[in-house]
């Protein structure tokens, strides 16, 4: 897979690359490619599962960034060398009564089921995972890995036990809230209301740690998060998250949660979103809105959406923030946490990427600056797959 992609891949980074800063340990972007290219490489948060219902869309196929807005399929995951991740059963937050919730569980299973059906067409590129073993052995026999998880934990409703319906249907990872306060916790983006976790929320915290679920943090209000942080018993992971010191914004998180996170075994999975404001008005909010509704344009109307989006991404990109800006966090994030406590997730599919790093086709660029700042292959080794590894399997050995 990762050699028969090696063409392609070099024609994308071409098309993406920013030109690094030179340092003592400059290594040439072959000798990364090559680094890249042993490393088992995950990502924590795709949301790529909303493009899986698209009319007339292949998540088998490569796409045109100039006609589709989409940031991961299969032949970029191959380009960037990014082995696998954590695909994403998303729930918009809604009304917290009877009916919002069954409407929001009916939801989330028929997301869980077509994630399902979508890899099932490609059984000798991609897998479906639940233990760091699995994922391990299919890198081991060249084929893509996929993992469940849940972002939003509002489909459960007031029943937790459909938190066993979804480890069986192979969750693996999974957080309390979104952008809004739900039963479960207060959002990082919300008004404080149960100043932390609910008692809900703590029943909840308390049943993924016997199902060895991961809990994820991200989009937790800092109350809930110090309050997880206490309560688990097996480390939590920040799925796509972002340092407040790189930007002061609720979702990002400061430096002391960061020590704190990593006194206790968890990791940072670090995210591109939220560097700076987000340009969400006007034309963009327009387009924003469309975006998240593609399963019912034709492909004629998606194509118009990309030529419109990348028409405003040059005049306005979404992010005043690029690849330098980026790296810069990542590597601060690296002095606070250290190498086992990091890993990366860009919100692909969700509102990230920056200039210069757009996609997944550019992975490898982070490879190579982290070689240039003088960490070693075996540090990449950690940050790039084995840290989140580690967490899966501490969170099901806690559980057994």
């Amino acid at each position: 897979m990762k050699a028969r992609t090696a063409t392609f891949a070099a024609l994308l980074l071409a098309g993406c690359a920013t030109t690094p800063s030179k340092t003592s340990a400059d290594v040439s972007r072959d000798q990364a490619r090559a680094v890249h290219d042993r490393l088992l490489v995950l990502d924590t948060h795709l949301d790529t599962p909303m493009h899986f219902q698209r009319p007339g869309w292949d998540f088998g196929a490569p796409h045109d960034p100039a006609t589709d807005l989409v940031q991961v399929d299969m032949v970029r995951m191959e380009a960037g060398d990014l082995d696998g991740g954590f695909f994403v059963i998303y729930t918009d937050q809604g009304p917290l009564t009877g009916q919002g919730y069954a409407d929001a569980l009916a939801f989330a299973r028929a997301r869980s089921d077509l994630i399902d059906s979508t890899l099932a067409k490609y059984p000798e590129r991609i897998v479906p995972v639940t233990t760091a073993e699995e994922a391990r052995a299919a890198a081991a026999q060249d084929k893509l890995i996929a993992f469940k998880s849940i972002e939003n934990s509002y489909p459960l409703g007031l029943d937790l036990s459909h938190m066993k319906e979804f480890y069986d249907r192979g969750v693996r990872l999974m957080g309390p809230v979104h952008g809004a306060n739900n039963q479960f916790a207060d959002s990082a983006t919300d008004d404080p209301h149960w100043n932390g976790l609910s008692s809900l929320g703590r029943q909840w915290l308390a049943e993924a740690n016997r199902l060895g679920i991961v809990v994820d943090a991200s989009h937790a209000s800092d109350a809930a998060f110090d309050q997880m942080l206490a309560l688990s018993t097996a480390p939590l992971l920040l799925s796509h998250s972002s340092a407040r010191w790189a930007h002061d914004a609720p979702r990002n998180l400061d430096d002391a949660r960061i020590r704190a996170l990593a006194a206790k075994g968890g990791a940072i999975c670090v995210s591109t979103i939220y560097l700076s404001d987000m340009h969400l008005e006007g034309e963009r909010a327009e387009l924003f809105e469309q975006y998240e509704h593609m399963e019912s344009m034709t492909p004629a109307q998606q194509a118009d959406l990309a030529r419109r989006w990348r028409a405003l991404d040059a005049e306005q990109p979404l992010w005043d923030a690029d690849f330098e800006t980026y790296m810069e966090q990542v590597l601060h994030v690296i002095d606070v946490a250290g190498v086992d406590h990091v890993c990366f997730a860009g919100d692909w599919d969700g509102g990230g990427g920056v200039t210069g790093f757009n996609d997944i086709s550019a992975l490898p660029l982070v490879t190579q600056r982290l070689l240039d700042a003088g960490y070693s292959e075996a540090d990449l080794a950690k940050m790039w797959g084995g840290n989140v590894l580690r967490i899966v399997a501490a969170a099901q050995a806690a559980a057994e």
